[in-house]
């Protein structure tokens, strides 16, 4: 019974997101967003999932996509340096689809263009993690 609270959990949470949206940024035709990360679930290929922070698993606080040059990186705030390339982009029907692969690891990001309700998962052997995050345009340097 616990296993299934525990994987019911961010569906609530992404429910409970879900009557904010009319106050939610126009990600249409913005080429550069800043996302994060609300709810995290980790699940293991046994079936034991587990809901964790974004911190607890590496994930970093704020993602940057940047759709011209087509990566992901962290914010220079952060001091982490991370970035990723992102293999397919595509925005069809008010989504933004996102993927890529790096380090073993296969990602794929959706994000509602009127939202900016974002859904992404990271899969690798073994091993699947499941965000629920919101994503807003980013001010372009001029």
């Amino acid at each position: 019974m616990s296993r299934l609270i525990k994987c019911l959990l961010p569906i609530v949470i992404a429910l409970l997101l879900l009557p904010s949206t009319s106050r939610a940024d126009d990600l249409s035709n913005q080429d550069l967003i800043l996302c994060t990360a609300a709810s995290v679930m980790l699940c293991q290929d046994d079936g034991d999932c587990v809901a964790d922070l974004p911190w607890n698993l590496n994930i970093p606080q704020f993602i940057q996509v940047n759709v011209k040059d087509k990566t992901l990186s962290t914010t220079k705030a952060s001091g982490e340096n991370r970035s990723t390339p992102i293999r397919n982009f595509l925005r069809e029907d008010g989504q933004i689809f996102l993927q890529g692969v790096e380090a073993g690891r296969a990602f794929s990001f959706v994000i509602n263009e009127q939202t900016g309700l974002m859904v992404v998962a990271v899969a690798r052997a073994g091993k699947v993690v499941s965000v629920f995050g919101a994503c807003t345009p980013l001010a372009q340097a001029r």
